[in-house]
C-alpha cells in the first residue's frame, strides 16, 4: 500500500504539485502529469471533481480545514478496485486549494493480483474435474459459492444451473446412494475431517450413470457455518476396471474351489480303483504264491526262498497301495475329524519322531466333507512343511469351537517363517492352504512367533451344528 499527495488549485482546478509516489505510480513526470486531465490523474468521475471544487470555493475566507473521507471504490470507471480518497479544502495565500491523498493499491501489488487469479484461472481449466466451493445451509442443504466450467462436462448440468438450484445435486445422485453422502457430509462437518465420498450419478443429457469422487476440506465460518474446498472427479473408468478386477477374482476363486474340489473327487476315485482293483489282484497273487510255496518240495532250498521272497514283495506292495490310497483319500475321515487329525499327529511323531501334541475342545465335531478334508489337507500341509523347513523340537495342533467358527492352529517351535517366503511366486503350498479356504469363506494367517516358531491358524465357519 501506498500515499499519493496531490495539492490542486481549487480556483483554475489545476495541479499545483504532486508527491514523489504519485509520480511512481502514474510512472510519469510532473511535466506529463500535468499535460493529463485532473480527473484521470486522481482517477475519479469527472462530476465528482466539479462537486468538490465548488464545496472548496463556497468555503468562507479563514474557515477551518474541511475533510472529506471517500469510501473504498467497488471498481466503478475511472477509479480502481481498493482505493481510498481523502480530500481536505483550505485557504492559504488568498487562493482555495484542494489536498487530495490518495491510499491505493499499487500497480505491482494489482498485477501481482492479476497474475495469482490468471494462474489460478489455468490450474482450474487444467484440473481433471469439476473444482468447487459449498456450504452447509441446513440440515443436508447446500448452497454452492463456487463451480469450474468443468461442471458440465462431470456432471452434465452448467455451473449456472447447479447455483440457482443446488438441490439438483442431490437429484443427481443415485437413489441408494444419497444417504452415505449425507452421512459423509455431516460427519465431515462435524469432525471437520476430509469430505471423501464415492457414488453413482444419472446424467439425462447423456442417458447414462457415471462414478463420481467428491473430495473437498472444510473449514467453520466465523457464521458458524461449514465451507468445503475440493474437488468431484469422474472415477467411471477407475471404478468399471476395479470393479471387473474384483468379479475376475471372484471367478478365479470359484474356479480354484472348483478344481479342489474335482481334485478331490479324482483323489477318491483313484484311491477306490487303487483299493479295489490293484488290492484284489495283490489278494489273488498272494493266495496263489501261499498255495505254490505249499507244495514246493522241501528239498529244493533255493526255489521255497525265491517264493518267499516274492511273497515279502507282495506283502510290501500291500502296504505302499494302502498307504497311497490312504494319501488320495484318508479312511480315517470317516470317523470323524477330531481321530482323523489325531491320527495325522501320531502318523507325523512316528515317521519324523518329532513330538507331536493335539488337543481338541470337543471330542466330536460335526463338519462338512468339504471342511473335513480342508483342516485335514492343511494341517497335512502344514506339517510337511515343518518336517522340510522348520527345523522343531515340537509341534502342537489344537481344534477349537469359537461362536460360528471352527479354529485350527498349528504350532512349531522351530526357526519361523520368513516374510518374503511367505509371498513367493513358487510358494504353492501356502497358495493352496490360502485357496481352500477361500472356499469355504474362512480365513488363513501365518506368522513368526516372537519366541521362535511359526503359527497357522485357520478359521472357517461352521456349515453344520
Amino acid at each position: 500500500m501506498s500515499d499519493e499527495a496531490y495539492l490542486v488549485d481549487a480556483n483554475n482546478m489545476q495541479l499545483a504539485c504532486v508527491s514523489s509516489q504519485a509520480l511512481v505510480s502514474h510512472q510519469c513526470t510532473l511535466t506529463q502529469l500535468h499535460a493529463m486531465p485532473l480527473h484521470a490523474v486522481l482517477g475519479m468521475p469527472e462530476t465528482e471533481l466539479v462537486q468538490w471544487q465548488a464545496q472548496c470555493v463556497k468555503q468562507p475566507s479563514g474557515a477551518p480545514l474541511t475533510t472529506l473521507l471517500l469510501p473504498k471504490a467497488d471498481g466503478e470507471k475511472g477509479r480502481r478496485a481498493g482505493d481510498s480518497t481523502k480530500v481536505s479544502f483550505f485557504e492559504a495565500e488568498g487562493r482555495s486549494w484542494m489536498l487530495v491523498m490518495k491510499n491505493s493499491v499499487s500497480r505491482s501489488a494489482m498485477q501481482a493480483l492479476d497474475d495469482s487469479e490468471s494462474r489460478f484461472q489455468a490450474i482450474v481449466a487444467n484440473t481433471p474435474g469439476l473444482v468447487f466451493q459449498f456450504r452447509l445451509l441446513g440440515p443436508g442443504r447446500l448452497g454452492f459459492i463456487y463451480l469450474s466450467e468443468a461442471c458440465y462436462a462431470v456432471l452434465g448440468i452448467t455451473e449456472a444451473e447447479l447455483t440457482k438450484t443446488p438441490s439438483q445435486f442431490y437429484r443427481l445422485m443415485a437413489e441408494e446412494d444419497r444417504p452415505s453422502f449425507r452421512e459423509a457430509l455431516l460427519t465431515s462437518a462435524n469432525e471437520m475431517k476430509v469430505l471423501n465420498w464415492e457414488g453413482r450419478i444419472w446424467i439425462k443429457a447423456w442417458q447414462d450413470t457415471k462414478w463420481i469422487n467428491l473430495r473437498g476440506s472444510p473449514i467453520k465460518l466465523h457464521n458458524g457455518e461449514v465451507q468445503w474446498g475440493g474437488i468431484i472427479t469422474n472415477i467411471t473408468q477407475s471404478k468399471n476396471e476395479k470393479l471387473e478386477i474384483e468379479r475376475s477374482r471372484q471367478r478365479m476363486a470359484e474356479l480354484s474351489a472348483h478344481l479342489t474340489q474335482v481334485k478331490e473327487q479324482e483323489r477318491r476315485r483313484i484311491a477306490r480303483e487303487i483299493h479295489d482293483d490293484l488290492g484284489g489282484n495283490l489278494t489273488a497273487i498272494k493266495i496263489g504264491l501261499t498255495s505254490i510255496i505249499k507244495r514246493i518240495n522241501p528239498d529244493e532250498p533255493k526255489l521255497v526262498e525265491k517264493a518267499l521272497n516274492l511273497e515279502s514283495i507282495v506283502d510290501r506292495t500291500f502296504d505302499i497301495v494302502h498307504r497311497i490310497a490312504s494319501d488320495l483319500r484318508p479312511d480315517v475321515l470317516e470317523l470323524g475329524i477330531v481321530a482323523a487329525l489325531e491320527w495325522q499327529c501320531g502318523q507325523f511323531e512316528k515317521q519324523f519322531s518329532l513330538p507331536c501334541r493335539f488337543y481338541s475342545s470337543q471330542t466330536e465335531l460335526a463338519v462338512s466333507a468339504d471342511e473335513a478334508i480342508t483342516l485335514f489337507r492343511i494341517c497335512q500341509e502344514a506339517m510337511s512343511n515343518i518336517a522340510k523347513h522348520a527345523r522343531a523340537r515340537q509341534v502342537e495342533v489344537e481344534l477349537l469351537v469359537e461362536d460360528r467358527d471352527i479354529m485350527l492352529r498349528i504350532v512349531d517351535d522351530g526357526q519361523g517363517i520368513r516374510m518374503q517366503d511367505q509371498h513367493k511366486a513358487n510358494s504353492f503350498g501356502l497358495r493352496g492352504m490360502r485357496e481352500r479356504v477361500a472356499a469355504l469363506d474362512g480365513s488363513l494367517e501365518v506368522e513368526k512367533r516372537v519366541r521362535g516358531g511359526t503359527a497357522v491358524q485357520v478359521k472357517i465357519p461352521r456349515s453344520l451344528k
